[in-house]
């Protein structure tokens, strides 16, 4: 079977090709670097020519709230016509937990717009909302940094290792379209600030965590439930301790 992975050389994508490789199936990672653009739609074509299957992966250079919408219904758009055309028999794109909690925030309307877009394309599909990144972690502390204090929302996440999303991702691939959502997320429930403070530990890094209800995220405030999975959500395996082990991350910059 040939299976398109847009943002195929992403960190997702990378490891999903690795998977169904592995399984014996045709894979192409697409990206703008092996002359596959979603936004121009140059080599969409020629990329999806007898593809069966198409993971969309590919994220927004900006997230600057036009750019970003910008970017996802173009993409989206191109994708989508491009994929009718060649007769794809499944669509899959990976989103956000969470993403229809926080619309104040220009990328999560983003989401949301190729989300509908998807939706309303009469393509088969299914979309795969997943939990935060092990691996986005320390950005997400890097966002939160004033000097040597660092603002994070005392709310729950439920961080997932980007190999366990591959996981999902592979599967999804191999089955048939849901034409509906799923949701996934780590085997931990805990609060940002806690997370952070591991990270920290785990770098040696002195800065201090300050909890912060008002602390934004991708422009909006959190609530307790705002990024966690749902209660039929498929969970990892990976802790994020156990990452932390596995894969040490390097200190961020103040």
């Amino acid at each position: 079977m040939k299976i398109v992975i847009i943002g195929g050389t992403g960190l997702i994508g990378s490891k999903t090709v690795e998977r169904l490789r592995k399984k014996g199936h045709d894979v192409l990672p697409a990206s703008p670097n092996s002359g596959v653009d979603t936004i121009t739609g140059k080599g969409l074509a020629e990329a999806l020519a007898g593809a069966q299957v198409v993971l969309d992966l590919a994220n927004s250079p900006s997230f600057e709230d036009k750019a970003v919408m910008e970017f996802f219904q173009t993409s989206g758009r191109n994708l989508l016509k491009a994929g009718a055309a060649a007769g794809v028999k499944h669509h899959i794109a990976l989103s956000i937990v969470g993403m229809e909690r926080l619309q104040d925030s220009g990328y999560m309307r983003a989401k949301m717009a190729q989300e509908e877009l998807i939706k309303g394309s009469g393509l088969p599909y299914t979309i795969v909302h997943s939990t935060q990144f092990h691996e986005f972690m320390a950005g997400i502390a890097q966002a939160g940094a004033v000097g040597q204090m660092v603002h994070l929302s005392p709310a729950y996440v439920q961080p997932i290792a980007s190999d366990d999303v591959a996981d999902v991702m592979a599967d999804v691939a191999l089955a048939a379209p849901l034409n509906g959502t799923i949701e996934i997320g780590g085997p931990e429930k805990i609060r940002l600030t806690e997370v952070v403070k591991r990270l920290f530990k785990a770098t040696n890094d002195a800065r201090q965590i300050m909890a912060d209800p008002h602390a934004r995220y991708f422009g909006v405030e959190l609530e307790d439930n705002s990024l966690v999975a749902g209660p039929k959500a498929r969970l990892g395996r990976i802790r994020f301790d156990d990452w932390l082990l596995q894969h040490p991350p390097q200190k961020m910059s103040a």
